[in-house]
């Protein structure tokens, strides 16, 4: 029979070298109801990083289930070239939830496709080839998502597509011009007229950019960013993708991220959250975007109909239950106790950020000194201290020090001050 030791050591011989888990002792999750996980040996785990952002109405959600049961009992699969209920009643859905003017929909099997397909879409609208993505962003897994991402981690390539170019990110904790937030002018956002002028032949295909960058660490633009870059992308002839893959459907405390900012994008990309757990991503854009691709276009696993069903009955869950409400609230009572937190370890918090329930914490060796030194090693001692105290957390940030808290968008006042509890037990047992 099967444990948790030799599920580990069958990992370490079948699995690419590159596939790591978290901890020093990999938790090995047998499985999982609603907020918790358990292991083989039958440990419970509070579940506060719901597979990066992905388990959004809790794990193995009834509602979420039977539609799944009832969808492979009907029928699983049949590809994108014939219609089927469930996909075209997600593609109504996606279209109504959009912001102005979206509503076109094209489904794939992960944000990495996703994206792409954006990128190639906002090359053929506009007729240019360059693009303009963020330092700190993460893309996927693709030769074209690698170039977009920029982030040494997670590139196992030199940059493939030279059409891509890196704006400073927006990452005000560590200013790119070593600014204060209060009196920075948005220079990280001017200089992006100064990218396109200097690296470019002055004509782009668009902008790609996450609102909260999630891979780089929960980065949180100002919401003026947004405003100010949307404006110079289409002053230079191109569109700007809000790639909603993490933030979408009310993590962040409305339908999506790009909300916040009062922008209306040109195209969104989204999956992760769209189907609680369920392979699934989308592509929404407008009427004269989607026209512009003139070829024949597939997707075998796209709009898969059991995905698809799941989906239905996870966003369904989401608008009848007021879920960006309660990512709002409960946001509030989790960077509220963080906060505490942080008073009881002032120079270890060095920046609490976020919106909704997409919490991020970075940890420095010493936040009164000018080089906010990022500490990895606070977050490895960190997610040891939770996991033996039964929560799970994630970790992220191009120096690995920023823990990432995202729970299920239903998540209760009690969870979240059980979270808190374990958070703060474990802080103290880092020091």
């Amino acid at each position: 029979m099967s444990n948790s030791q030799n599920i580990r050591e069958k990992h370490n011989e079948y699995l690419f070298a590159a596939v790591k888990n978290f901890y020093k002792e990999p938790i090995v999750v047998e499985s999982g109801k609603m907020f918790r996980v358990q292991d083989m040996e039958g440990t419970s785990y509070l579940d506060f990083f719901g597979g990066i952002l992905t388990v959004s109405v809790g794990h193995a959600n009834d509602e979420v289930n039977t539609a799944v049961i009832a969808q492979v009992e009907r029928l699983t699969h049949m590809s994108s070239l014939y219609p089927s209920i469930p996909v075209v009643e997600l593609a109504e859905r996606l279209s109504k939830l959009a912001p102005n003017k979206l509503e076109k929909v094209f489904f794939t099997a992960s944000g990495t496709e996703a994206d792409e397909t954006a990128v190639m879409l906002a090359q053929l609208y506009t007729g240019n080839s360059e693009l303009i993505a963020l330092r700190h962003g993460y893309s996927g897994r693709s030769l074209l998502a690698q170039s977009l991402t920029a982030h040494s981690s997670y590139r196992a390539l030199p940059t493939q597509v030279s059409a891509i170019k890196h704006a400073h990110s927006p990452y005000c904790y560590r200013c790119p011009f070593k600014l204060s937030s209060d009196s920075c002018g948005m220079e990280c956002a001017k200089d992006v007229d100064e990218l396109i002028k200097t690296t470019t032949t002055g004509k782009i295909a668009g902008m790609l950019v996450e609102p909260i960058q999630g891979v780089g660490g929960f980065i949180t633009p100002p919401d003026e960013y947004f405003q100010i870059v949307s404006d110079i992308v289409r002053k230079y002839g191109g569109i700007f993708i809000s790639d909603e893959v993490q933030t979408g459907f009310g993590r962040t405390g409305k339908t999506w991220g790009i909300d916040h900012s009062g922008v209306e994008p040109d195209m969104i990309t989204t999956a992760k959250g769209i189907a609680n757990g369920m392979p699934l991503a989308a592509v929404v854009t407008k009427t004269e975007i989607a026209s512009a691709i003139d070829k024949n276009t597939i997707s075998t696993f796209g709009g898969n109909p059991v995905s698809c069903a799941a989906a239905n009955k996870t966003l369904e869950i989401m608008e009848r239950d007021n879920l960006a409400d309660n990512s709002e609230e409960m946001g509030a009572l989790l960077f509220e106790g963080l906060n505490r937190i942080q008073g009881d370890h002032p120079e270890l918090i060095g920046d609490i950020r976020g919106k909704g329930l997409m919490v991020g914490v970075e940890l420095v060796v010493d936040e009164t000194a000018k080089d906010r030194t990022p500490n990895s090693k606070a977050v490895d001692q960190l997610l040891e201290e939770t996991k033996k105290r039964g929560l799970l957390i994630g970790r992220g940030g191009l120096y690995g020090n920023c823990v990432r808290i995202t729970p299920s968008l239903n998540i209760g006042e009690d969870e979240i001050n059980e979270a808190l509890d374990i958070l703060n037990t474990s802080f103290n047992a880092i020091d």
